[in-house]
């Protein structure tokens, strides 16, 4: 009954304008919590000195906990910009946040950042527990760019496959304002225009499947947004639902442009995971 009451309770906060206060802290303030930076997650160095100087990640974690959830979070920033950083609103949660950078456009291109966030994701599978955690509450998201690798890492079994990680272990993928059709950058190395939609193997909605991880979808007001963002992540829900996926939410920030979204949008995250804690035996 409570875990319904802050449910609602967060909906209604969420009709409001754009400006709220900070995500509440759920775990103890006295918690302890360490940071290591700069891990570089492939197996092994490359000959590549870009691939040395943008693989790597930071992870943040609560040292003297055990059987914590991790977040993997991947910035933004159009796949042509941005750093790694752990977003203020998840600290002191109780879980583990891993920030990610990744290779960037037009240094490469697709899908080699998509092949980036996939080696970032099994990394945290083959090493969390290292640190305590439990790989088997392992969550991913991110905003924009970051929200759309999230949902081809969780969407497009193949790239963690490589890594002989099954996709749908992944406990939740909450993608905030992400493409859903195929992002606007893979389409710009191709000469096509950011108002012609795409839809093929490189949009996380050529993926829809039953058996997907849960996927939280949030964007901001559809009149605010950028252009389509809203609609198609709407359309990615309803293809889902279609398809027999029977945990997919959409949440819409009303009031919220673009940027602004992000802030409110932690609120869900962090409810979401601590629904899923309930939820596990």
């Amino acid at each position: 009954m409570k875990q319904k009451i802050f449910t609602i309770a967060l909906m209604l906060l969420l009709a409001g304008g754009c400006n709220r206060p900070e995500p509440k802290n759920i775990a103890s303030t006295e918690a302890i919590y360490k940071t290591q930076n700069d891990i570089f997650y492939y197996d092994q160095t490359s000959d590549d000195a870009y691939i040395n100087q943008r693989c790597k990640l930071d992870i943040y974690y609560p040292a003297d906990s055990k059987d914590f959830a991790t977040v993997v979070w991947f910035h933004g920033g159009g796949i042509q910009g941005g750093q790694k950083h752990i977003p203020e609103e998840l600290k002191q949660q109780g879980f583990a946040i891993v920030a990610v950078n990744y290779r960037l456009y037009p240094k490469v291109k697709c899908p080699a950042y998509i092949e980036d966030a996939a080696a970032a994701v099994a990394w945290v599978f083959k090493n969390i527990q290292k640190y305590n955690g439990n790989a088997d509450k392992i969550y991913v998201s991110g905003h924009s760019a970051g929200g759309y690798l999230t949902s081809m890492v969780g969407m497009d079994k193949r790239y963690l496959a490589k890594h002989s990680i099954d996709a749908n272990k992944i406990a939740g993928l909450i993608p905030f304002s992400g493409h859903t059709i195929t992002h606007f950058t893979v389409r710009k190395e191709r000469g096509i225009p950011g108002e012609q939609p795409i839809i093929d193997e490189f949009g996380p909605l050529y993926h829809v499947r039953a058996d997907a991880p849960p996927l939280i979808l949030i964007t901001g007001d559809r009149e605010l947004e950028m252009l389509g963002r809203y609609e198609e992540n709407a359309y990615m829900m309803r293809m889902m639902k279609v398809a027999g996926h029977k945990k997919t939410e959409l949440y819409e920030l009303p009031g919220c442009d673009h940027g602004q979204m992000a802030h409110p949008a932690h609120a869900i995250l962090i409810d979401f995971i601590h629904r899923q804690s309930v939820q596990q035996p």
